[in-house]
């Protein structure tokens, strides 16, 4: 079965944080890692799709299906498992909505609360490198 793929905005010092975290708790690696608009996102994601994609985080699931805003922040923790997939579960008994809303600000404001990155794919140690693609 494939992984789930987050893909990122790489230009998103919030974006780059948020994958960080994944990465170093995804103990299983059921999780890869690639920039939105990068080669793996147009490979995986139809062109017809990638037009009404956030420009945040995007999760592709195993079977196809597309998780954007607060889902994908859900879906993503889910995928760690444990005590982050109950967080998740939790997250999920609040109204779509309102946990949309939430993301939505911090989206709008997460440009001027986080330093813009020098490069598309976030600092990482070594042995983590192998988990993302272009």
């Amino acid at each position: 079965m494939a992984p789930a793929r987050i893909f990122y905005d790489g230009d998103c010092g919030l974006c780059h944080g948020a994958v960080r975290f994944l990465v170093r708790r995804d103990r299983a690696g059921r999780l890869r890692f690639a920039p939105l608009g990068g080669e793996t996102f147009a490979a995986l994601v139809p062109s017809e799709a990638r037009g009404r994609l956030p420009d945040s985080l995007v999760l592709l699931a195993e079977d196809g299906g597309l998780y954007v805003r607060s889902a994908a922040v859900l879906r993503a923790l889910r995928e760690l498992g444990g005590g982050w997939a109950l967080l998740a579960r939790a997250g999920a008994l609040m109204p779509a909505g309102v946990r949309d809303a939430v993301y939505d600000a911090v989206a709008r404001a997460r440009r001027r609360l986080f330093a813009r990155p020098r490069q598309s794919c976030p600092v990482l140690p070594p042995g983590f490198a192998k988990r993302f693609d272009p």
